[in-house]
């Protein structure tokens, strides 16, 4: 199949260019950015004129909710979500049920992906059985089975000398340990500690929650060599240890998510359930340093979170409700927000869900490695068409994904997907009008 993208701005923050050009795409490769070869002969040919053309999204937390929890998405739902927001591919965390801690599951999972022709499902293994944080997985097989590194999902693991295993071993193969920094027993809370939590009456997470676990994370980094991806940072002060860590030298990278970048514990307002989410929303002076970091490259990735909850489990008073929230759809746009509420430049903002994101992954995924979050001459030909002058009113009903809540519900955003490639098939194309 070959397509030729015209008249659109091309954008691809990993080699600066930034032109008006065209892109063509063979065999689900780019062969061409700018004039097509002279002998190209498109069997479709898409006009995006008015439309940035830019490389497929990378988003590094997204729970898909199959199998196990297909009450509250299934993997169908979930993967036409991440399409129509320009995402072609997505790390999937291991809390399923079963939990991803055996080869045949992860392989089960990726050939239900594959047949569905959405976006690409990129797998994290268990780091413990069951994720109890007792025994190590068999890292090795589910490897081979196609994970791209291994992690705990929300679970902390408390045991520090089964932490310290875990890194040795993942040093010695290469592999990358994501986690969440989060202590155990100062993490049970419900809403971040402060004067909001205390007058609402909700039981409270402090910051030391977080900043305990990237000490102890850090120096067992510092231990093992062992490389470590953090996920979802969450307030001021873990921003600066990771500052920290990266400046002498430690092999550690980390993210955040969309609603620590808009959100703060002022949105949960009358206990509204759905900003009932994991870490919690923190206070305006960590949402400034949130952003801040995300600029400057201390956080590598803006990650959407997406974790659908079924109506059962959210329309509950807040602190018994289901933490989570759906977010595909809204990943682009609320990264195209974040660039104009805070001048930063769009190609800037743009890496943190495209190679940045993909340098997260590294060689973790094998002959996609250099070519993921990309728009270049023999890159995979993943790609996202853009409308940046298409403003649209988030409505959490006509969302794709099967579950319907976000703290989103109402917002005016700046950008919308017309299209989507993923690996030179087009997977999305948005209706005129719709």
């Amino acid at each position: 199949m070959k397509i030729l993208i015209q008249n659109g701005r091309v954008i691809d923050p990993a080699s600066g260019f930034d032109a008006r050009a065209d892109v063509a795409i063979a065999a689900g490769h780019v062969v061409a950015v700018g004039a097509a070869p002279a002998d190209f002969a498109p069997n479709q040919t898409m006009d995006a004129r008015g439309c940035l053309v830019l490389p497929g999204l990378v988003d590094l937390a997204a729970r898909l909710r199959e199998p196990g929890h297909e009450h509250e998405g299934m993997l169908a739902s979930e993967l036409a979500a991440a399409v129509a927001g320009g995402v072609t591919s997505l790390v999937c965390p291991p809390d399923t049920d079963p939990v991803l801690d055996e080869p045949g599951l992860v392989e089960m999972l990726r050939f239900r992906a594959e047949k569905l022709h959405q976006a690409r499902v990129l797998p994290l293994g268990a780091l413990t059985r069951g994720l109890q944080g007792e025994v190590l997985t068999e890292m090795l097989q589910l490897t081979e089975a196609g994970c791209i590194g291994f992690g705990q999902a929300e679970v902390a693991l408390a045991n520090t000398q089964v932490m310290q295993r875990a890194l040795q071993y993942a040093r010695s193969f290469g592999y990358t340990v994501w986690l969440r920094p989060q202590e155990l027993y100062l993490g049970k809370g419900v809403a971040a500690s402060g004067a909001l939590a205390t007058r609402m009456g909700l039981s409270g997470v402090p910051v030391a929650a977080e900043t305990i676990a990237l000490h102890t994370i850090f120096e067992l980094v510092r231990a093992t060599g062992a490389r470590v991806h953090l996920c979802r940072i969450s307030s001021a002060a873990g921003v600066e240890l990771v500052r920290q860590a990266k400046a002498q030298g430690l092999p550690v990278s980390a993210d955040v998510s969309i609603n620590s970048l808009h959100l703060t514990d002022l949105d949960i307002a009358y206990f509204d359930s759905r900003t009932r989410l994991t870490p919690p929303l923190r206070q305006q002076n960590d949402r400034a340093a949130l952003r801040v970091a995300l600029a400057d490259g201390t956080l590598d990735a803006l990650v959407s979170d997406h974790t659908p909850v079924g109506s059962d489990e959210k329309d509950l008073p807040f602190a018994e409700s289901e933490p989570g929230a759906t977010g595909l759809e809204l990943l682009l746009a609320l990264t195209c927000k974040w660039a104009q509420d805070d001048a930063v430049p769009l190609a800037q903002a743009l890496a943190c869900v495209t190679h940045r994101s993909a340098q997260v992954l590294g060689a973790s995924v094998g002959p996609l490695a250099g070519s993921l979050g990309r728009l270049q001459v023999g890159a995979i030909a993943d790609v996202c068409v853009l409308d940046p002058q298409d403003a649209w009113r988030v409505q959490a009903s006509a969302l794709r994904s099967q579950s319907k809540h976000t703290p989103f519900d109402g917002y005016e955003l700046p950008a919308r997907v017309r299209a989507t490639l993923v690996g030179g098939r087009v997977a999305f194309l948005r209706n005129p009008g719709a």
